[in-house]
């Protein structure tokens, strides 16, 4: 796995070389340190490593993370969440679309592997596994920014296409659910696989299929606002296909702590390199956990709060210990400062036993999203296959259970889960929208840092959990919540046309007070 992951960034970019013009000078033109054609496997692991990680400072972190409320600074320039300034961190995740570099590119990897590896059927299940991690690549791009590049994306250099069209949110998601759909019939367990260049399932056809109906019910379930009956179709046709509901079946990445970045958590490099360096004293960029997170955890008696946080304690300012005590845990307020507070010690942080490793894994879906996801569709109506309660439940073991993987320090006992939900039982006689608050707040500490843009999308389809906005001086949103990321001024630029199509379907404004088309 360390190898593999360091290999793909070694032989970088590996994208399609242009042959050379002058006949009888092609030798002298090959460039020995590159390949002269795709190899799909190793584009396949880039795709995924890129497809995973875009642009995680500037959006997960400081955009969606302080917005909605897991973290906050009292700095102002990366206060893009916290005090709605400074909306070019959330440009950063169309590097998705171009660049060589890590966390860039996805879009034209996944396009590549996929011209690769079509036409031949005795590809067709690395063909269906590409199809879907492109639907997967594109659903994070379109729920972010709305209208984008679709059909013409990552042409520029087969098609010599330089000013891609914009398609409509609407068209994208009717595409994204129709490869998925596609790609799991097409899937046969007889023919080749990626292996291990595979980093989610070694080639496993059986658990592609599980991962592409759970991401199936993830956008099906994404329409509840704009159509509810197309969504009850795609939520039903993923529920009766089979998602992700045993521990065994999770889309997990493992990362090791090796000496080429590539091969780190990129969650734990990212938090470790903008603010959480060294104990005590100030932080690069003022961060520290949202006082929202940290008092919701605490007035909850969620034994996460004790996996996920610590605050640095020392009798001397040299010598700094880890305290992961529930009294001990306070969450900055967002919003309160402008600058370095007295008290900035007392916050609490990332826990660097578990978050904060290089090693630690990402489970890019799990089955606790998923059995929130059938808990939602039980209160809908839509699935029968077991009560809202028991699936609730399930959700909840299900993310206790998961933290074990990041070592010793995430363990959770079975009678301490117990008896969280003893003391916080699924209100099953709520009203639909109470039911629907409990899930969707469950879901805003499930999927903490694992997966901040579906928390985001969440937020924006459901309204929860319930937030209140902060209202800074000076914001750029009029103390509103963000509700969208915004596209760069370079599109404006050198897709000027297609930009401003765009731009005007969607109410004429690119800011992050916009909105895409399934947030009603």
């Amino acid at each position: 796995m360390k190898r593999l992951i360091q290999k793909i960034f070694f032989v970088a970019p590996l994208f399609l070389l242009l042959s050379s013009c002058d006949k009888g000078f092609e030798e002298m033109n090959v460039d020995p340190n590159k390949y002269s054609e795709v190899v799909p496997g190793y584009l396949f692991t880039r795709a995924q490593l890129d497809g995973v990680s875009t642009n995680f400072t500037g959006a997960a972190y400081l955009t969606i993370g302080q917005s909605m409320q897991h973290f906050a600074t009292y700095k102002e320039v990366p206060a893009a969440g916290d005090k709605y300034f400074n909306y070019s961190y959330s440009t950063g995740n169309w590097n998705a679309y171009a660049g060589t570099g890590a966390g860039q590119g996805a879009v034209i990897s996944i396009r590549q592997v996929i011209d690769a590896v079509s036409g031949n059927a005795a590809n067709v299940n690395m063909l269906s596994a590409a199809r879907i991690w492109k639907a997967y690549i594109f659903h994070r791009l379109t729920d972010v920014y709305g209208d984008i590049p679709y059909f013409d994306a990552g042409k520029a250099l087969s098609d010599k296409n330089y000013s891609p069209k914009y398609d409509t949110q609407q068209v994208i998601y009717a595409d994204m659910l129709k490869e998925l759909d596609e790609s799991i019939q097409a899937f046969d367990a007889s023919k080749t696989t990626f292996g291990t260049a595979d980093l989610m399932f070694g080639g496993d056809v059986t658990k592609w299929k599980k991962f592409a109906y759970s991401l199936m019910l993830r956008l099906g379930m994404r329409l509840t606002e704009v159509d509810p009956a197309l969504a009850k179709t795609w939520v039903q046709k993923a529920i009766a296909g089979g998602v992700i509901l045993d521990d065994a079946d999770r889309a997990v990445i493992a990362y090791v702590d090796g000496s080429q970045t590539a091969s780190r958590n990129f969650i734990a490099a990212g938090l470790i390199s903008t603010d959480y360096i060294t104990p005590g004293g100030d932080n690069v960029e003022g961060g520290k956990y949202a006082k929202t997170l940290i008092d919701y955890l605490k007035n909850t008696k969620d034994p996460r709060l004790n996996v996920i946080s610590i605050v640095w304690t020392t009798t001397d300012n040299k010598t700094f210990t880890a305290d992961t005590t529930t009294a001990r845990q306070s969450g900055m307020p967002n919003a309160a400062y402008n600058s370095l507070p007295a008290n900035f010690n007392s916050f609490s942080e990332p826990n660097p036993n578990t978050l904060l490793k290089y090693s630690a894994p990402l489970i890019v879906m799990g089955n606790s999203e998923m059995n929130l996801l059938l808990a939602e569709a039980a209160v809908r109506g839509w699935y029968t296959g077991s009560t809202a309660t028991a699936a609730y439940e399930n959700a909840v073991k299900a993310n206790m259970r998961q933290w074990a993987l990041f070592g010793a320090g995430g363990v959770i006992s079975d009678a301490k889960t117990n008896a969280y939900l003893a003391t916080n039982p699924y209100k099953a006689s709520g009203t639909v929208a109470q039911q629907l608050e409990q899930i969707g707040t469950q879901k805003w500490v499930s999927l903490f840092l694992e997966d901040e843009y579906e928390i985001f999308s969440n937020w924006r389809r459901t309204g929860y959990p319930v937030l209140t906005p902060t209202n800074y001086p000076g914001n750029l949103t009029g103390g509103k919540i963000p509700t969208r990321f915004v596209i760069p001024d370079s599109e404006e630029t050198y897709n000027k046309t297609n930009f401003i199509d765009a731009r005007t379907r969607q109410g004429g404004i690119n800011t992050l007070s916009s909105t895409v088309w399934w947030d009603k």
